[in-house]
């Protein structure tokens, strides 16, 4: 599936019906989202880094690109991938990497996941730019903008750092963890498609396209549910074990 068919995915939508994309983990995973019929999917980064035993943030590069590769060849949808901050790639060697996977977009992110700071807008502005010239129009680029998530609450921040990566050449922005309440202003601000990932308590995906949101991503939060219910197997085979037949506290014949 090109990069067209997602482009146009983003667009003509109506306030309450924002493109929807599943973050799948792994290719079962995005098989399972792909054959419930969802029309592209995003992956996680924190999500495929605990699929494949790291923190958020400490996947090699390697290893991302390994499992991008393996979701987007497992579906006959469009897949974007986060790839975080870049891995420290310069803008050519990352498009390549990405087109190399299969992936049609990106998630790029404005801050340092090590330490937690804020890069700057206008020299983040430039790369996006960079990235932009090397992809052309081979990727869809969502730029996330980290400021509600790094502590700044002031909006206009995150406004001026969404027009920037606009002019820049960013698809879509991506303000995360946006208080909902402060969705319509940033709608009336920003030009283009804006993404949302719901927050604990936030209000319906229906109800964040009606205020401003283009596109909903999930960020972690599918596969953590997914593992929820795997928890809960675990548990009720650990019972089942611990009971065993007839109360004797055994699941396997006696010597």
């Amino acid at each position: 599936m090109t990069v067209t068919v997602f482009r146009a995915l983003h667009h003509g939508r109506s306030p309450g019906d924002p493109l929807v994309l599943p973050g799948p983990w792994d290719a079962a995973s995005a098989r399972a989202f792909a054959d419930a019929g969802f029309p592209a999917l995003a992956t996680p980064s924190a999500g495929v880094a605990a699929a494949l035993g790291y923190e958020d943030g400490q996947t090699p590069a390697d290893e991302m690109f390994a499992a991008v590769t393996r979701i987007a060849r497992s579906v006959d949808v469009p897949v974007s991938a986060d790839v975080e901050a870049g891995y420290g790639l310069s803008p050519k060697e990352l498009v390549a990497r990405i087109l190399d996977t299969g992936a049609v977009g990106c998630n790029l992110e404005d801050s340092d996941s090590a330490t937690k700071a804020l890069k700057d807008p206008q020299r983040h502005a430039d790369w996006l730019a960079e990235v932009r010239a090397e992809a052309g129009d081979r990727l869809f680029i969502n730029a996330r903008v980290d400021s509600f998530l790094r502590g700044v609450s002031d909006p206009a921040q995150a406004i001026t750092r969404a027009r920037l990566y606009v002019a820049a050449g960013a698809d879509c922005v991506y303000p995360f963890a946006v208080p909902p309440e402060q969705l319509p202003l940033l709608r009336e601000e920003i030009e283009g498609p804006i993404n949302v990932a719901p927050l604990p308590g936030s209000p319906s995906v229906a109800e964040l396209g009606r205020l401003g949101a283009t596109r909903i991503t999930f960020g972690p939060g599918l596969h953590r549910k997914a593992m929820a219910a795997v928890r809960t197997i675990a548990e009720s085979l650990r019972a089942d074990r611990t009971q065993g037949p007839q109360g004797t506290g055994r699941t396997e014949p006696a010597d």
